[in-house]
């Protein structure tokens, strides 16, 4: 973690630990409810401060050369807390891109919002990751490991499989 993040992330915490004490003492105080209240508004509380995310379809096409790739999935936010993907790393690149794409034209970015109880889908013609420099060219069938870093939640290993160049997951599932 470098600095910054070190920083937004401690405070985030103490937010979500004067939240928690007000929102303790205004639940008792208004719904007289006592400990049950307190409990559930403490648990809220802690996973506003850290959502849980899941990766579902991950992929990526087969590269046509060792320059670069891109990354495909749906990021799935089951909290009631927003949060941002960060960044990206792997072993096959030191050079992982956030991109966007807008008006058909795609541009780095540092961070791509996951909204709460929603998911970010990175997907081709739209918003993916690229791999730049790559270290060695995967074939169809291997593996690539990435983690995904979050502002609030923990990173997540993910397992992208290496498809055909002309593998399209819109096409392939029932969604």
């Amino acid at each position: 973690m470098n600095a910054r993040t070190t920083r937004t992330l401690a405070a985030a915490l103490s937010l979500t630990a004067a939240l928690a004490i007000s929102g303790c003492s205004s639940s008792t105080a208004s719904s007289g409810s006592g400990s049950s209240s307190n409990a559930s508004a403490g648990a809220q509380a802690g996973e506003s401060a850290k959502p849980k995310m899941t990766v579902s379809g991950g992929y990526m096409p087969e590269p046509v050369n060792d320059k670069m790739a891109g990354a495909f999935m749906v990021i799935k936010n089951d909290s009631n807390t927003a949060d941002k993907l960060v960044g990206v790393t792997s072993p096959l690149s030191d050079d992982l891109q956030v991109h966007e794409t807008k008006d058909q034209k795609m541009q780095q970015v540092q961070s791509m919002d996951v909204p709460a109880a929603g998911e970010l889908k990175l997907e081709r013609g739209g918003n993916h990751i690229m791999f730049m420099g790559l270290k060695n060219k995967p074939n169809v069938g291997d593996k690539v490991t990435v983690e995904l870093r979050f502002e609030k939640a923990d990173p997540v290993k993910v397992e992208l499989d290496v498809k055909e160049r002309t593998y399209n997951a819109q096409n392939s599932t029932a969604h």
